[in-house]
């Protein structure tokens, strides 16, 4: 079999998804905008959403389109699941259709245990309603305009697959929600060839979780077969992957990029 020629490989990859359109919810920081840069440079075009940060935000576009890109970013609370639809209507009327839909945004409140009489339950009730209740209306929003053939990729958590400390019980409940919610979602959209997939990281250096990041004790290292916590960017080469024509037969699964977290 001849040698195809130096770099070949390297111009496929970078042309792979060029073209596409992307929505990546909560892409104005973290893996969200690692995510964003990950997909412009197979040349996607990317929509972002965001809450707070309008500067941060079209400061993520500015740079998104130096790669030669299309990108928006649009103002829209996931906790409100009525601003779903207007998210999505946004995407597709500014570039006319929408392949790819990365459910990234979400919340965490973390340290109380379930029977803490102290217990915040306003703010768990918010953290179920941002991650799940608002993730469930993008999707069922996006589902309706999304081209036949398309991908939706659910951000979700390792700590899923093993909770390894206490306080962590409401967060866990709305990660572990958004795995039977995409393959039911899998299964409801492979007619259409629309593959569905969750990425569920460890720890990481995201602003959501920079200190526990950056402070990880050895007790818990200890649970990682490979020492070290996650980096964004190797997280979202695999959200890359499935969003590229090499995982067209993926759908259903749930991938742990938690050096062996889970074991």
């Amino acid at each position: 079999m001849p040698d195809e020629p130096k770099g070949s490989n390297e111009l496929k990859g970078s042309n792979e998804l060029k073209g596409k359109v992307a929505l990546i919810t909560g892409g104005s920081r973290g893996l969200g905008t690692a995510t964003a840069f990950a997909l412009a440079e197979r040349g996607v075009d990317v929509a972002i959403s965001y809450v707070a940060s309008a500067e941060k935000a079209e400061a993520v576009v500015r740079d998104l389109e130096s790669t030669g890109v299309r990108a928006i970013a649009v103002r829209s609370d996931q906790a409100d699941p009525s601003a779903a639809e207007p998210l999505v209507d946004a995407v597709v009327s500014h570039f006319g259709k929408l392949d790819i839909l990365v459910n990234n945004a979400a919340i965490t409140v973390q340290g109380q245990l379930v029977d803490d009489p102290e217990l915040d339950t306003a703010a768990l009730d918010r953290q179920w309603q941002t991650n799940v209740l608002g993730v469930v209306a993008t999707t069922r929003a996006a589902a309706r305009r999304l081209s036949d053939g398309g991908r939706i990729i659910f951000i979700g958590s390792a700590i899923v697959s093993r909770v390894a400390f206490p306080g962590v019980a409401d967060y866990t409940g709305t990660k572990a929600a958004i795995v039977g919610y995409a393959r039911g979602v899998a299964r409801d959209l492979g007619p259409r060839n629309i593959t569905v997939n969750v990425v569920q990281p460890g720890i990481m250096p995201t602003d959501m979780a920079a200190d526990a990041a950056h402070n990880v004790p050895d007790s818990m290292m200890d649970f990682h077969a490979i020492r070290r916590i996650a980096n964004l960017e190797e997280v979202a080469a695999t959200v890359r992957f499935l969003a590229g024509p090499s995982a067209d037969y993926i759908s259903g699964s749930v991938l742990d990029i938690a050096g062996g977290f889970h074991i």
